[in-house]
């Protein structure tokens, strides 16, 4: 396609979705959950169709030697359908995000004053691998009133289609505006650029995907951003945590997806208890495939551990490479792990911020004190007390899917759902009265 012509298709896709987010802004609560249903409804009916055009997906991403992380965040299942099925199905269950009194109050001069929660109007959505993000963005916008313009990755391009295709039949059977959801089906890349200058008709553009994506667009676009920037998120074990616990945590943290974005790429431990914690831990991670870069301390009880049992002839060795500063500062996105041994709960709080993209962050500890001063003074969407990080989610949150999780502090903050799609406008009611 020539560029004038690629430019001309954009700004008419954007003029498009701008008319429609007027459409879809005045629809009732009914109407904009009959959709949902309607569309949960047709993922239930099509799944054998939504299924063999991933494996075609599949089949893409390994002719191109893509990495098993990415082909798994690629895949879509059975139980992956029944997945989005459920997160719609939560969306149609929780209450309206539009026209919420935020706050009400009659002036001085007798004019009332109403502070109302409306759409954000469209809404751009970027995204690379993860093909779910077209129902889970798509459900989210029509449920708070915003036109959607969905751009996923090349690679997710079958699939993307036979989803975005499904959400058009049901718009039409409900009779809602075509054009309030849209994907954005070229690969050429260039699209992306001609669509962060839509400025005109698109309010915000929201990415997800790597660093590398949400950089670009950052740094390029003329439209605001919600940005989702790396998810390095730790784990720290307290001199008082319950050990038995924190094994199970950190394991879930760093083993149950390590593709995703709240998965623990970082364990921070307390040295008062490491000779007694990490031997079982590493343990377990290195049955698991983890693979483990770890400091001089880290490094020092891995091989007192292994001098000792090998004297009594037991347990295997404990691998683990000496790590180096960039490992710190790495969202491995795998089964890899960096561990760092320090000597109080200040110094894992600073070693944390220092360190921290602001995603997720945790604590394992019996100390309530100890909690709060960590909860109180780490930095991050969210902080989590004698949990997994995995559970920073909008599905998990009750949020229904999110289309995100904001690691900015303006407009939104962690988990994307449902009312962080929306912003508000003042209603103003008079009898006449005039400004001096």
């Amino acid at each position: 396609m020539s560029s004038s012509k690629l430019q001309k298709e954009i700004e008419n896709l954007s003029k498009q979705a701008r008319s429609a987010s007027y459409k879809l802004a005045t629809l009732s609560l009914e109407q904009r959950n009959k959709a949902l249903g309607e569309i949960a409804s047709l993922l239930n009916k099509n799944r054998a169709q939504i299924l063999e055009e991933n494996k075609n997906d599949i089949k893409t991403a390994k002719k191109n030697r893509l990495s098993a992380a990415f082909t798994d965040r690629l895949t879509l299942t059975d139980k992956y359908i029944d997945s989005m099925i459920d997160g719609v199905k939560q969306i149609i269950d929780l209450d309206d995000p539009l026209n919420r009194i935020l706050e009400e109050r009659t002036l001085k001069n007798g004019l009332l004053l109403k502070k109302v929660s409306v759409p954000l109007g469209v809404i751009l959505m970027i995204f690379e691998s993860r093909p779910n993000v077209t129902i889970d963005a798509a459900s989210l916008c029509l449920k708070s009133g915003n036109a959607v313009i969905l751009r996923g990755g090349s690679d997710a391009l079958y699939s993307n289609k036979i989803l975005a295709g499904i959400i058009k039949t049901a718009l039409e059977k409900i009779r809602i505006h075509k054009d309030s959801v849209q994907l954005v089906s070229t690969t050429d890349r260039e699209a992306v650029n001609l669509l962060l200058e839509q400025e005109k008709y698109i309010d915000v553009v929201i990415p997800r995907g790597g660093y590398g994506l949400i950089k670009a667009i950052a740094e390029h676009s003329k439209i605001p951003v919600i940005k989702h920037y790396q998810g390095i998120c730790h784990t720290y074990v307290d001199d008082e945590a319950d050990l038995k616990l924190a094994e199970e945590v950190c394991f879930n943290a760093k083993c149950s997806r390590p593709a995703v974005c709240n998965a623990m790429e970082c364990l921070v431990v307390n040295e008062k208890i490491a000779d007694k914690f990490l031997p079982s831990m590493i343990r377990r991670y290195i049955s698991a495939g983890v693979k483990i870069f770890g400091d001089e301390k880290t490094l020092a009880v891995a091989e007192n551990y292994n001098k000792i049992n090998n004297k009594i002839n037991t347990a295997d060795e404990l691998v683990v490479e000496r790590a180096k500063q960039d490992h710190y500062d790495t969202e491995f996105l795998d089964l890899i792990i960096a561990v760092k041994v320090v000597d109080s709960l200040q110094e894992a709080i600073d070693f944390i911020n220092t360190h921290s993209t602001k995603h997720s962050e945790a604590i394992i500890s019996k100390n309530q004190k100890s909690i709060k001063q960590f909860m109180d003074n780490i930095d991050a969407s969210a902080v989590f007390a004698n949990t997994s990080t995995r559970f920073n989610d909008g599905f998990e949150f009750g949020l229904g899917a999110e289309i995100g999780i904001s690691t900015d502090k303006l407009h939104a903050r962690g988990p994307v759902g449902l009312k962080e799609l929306t912003t508000y406008k003042y209603l103003v009611f008079g009898d006449g009265q005039i400004r001096a």
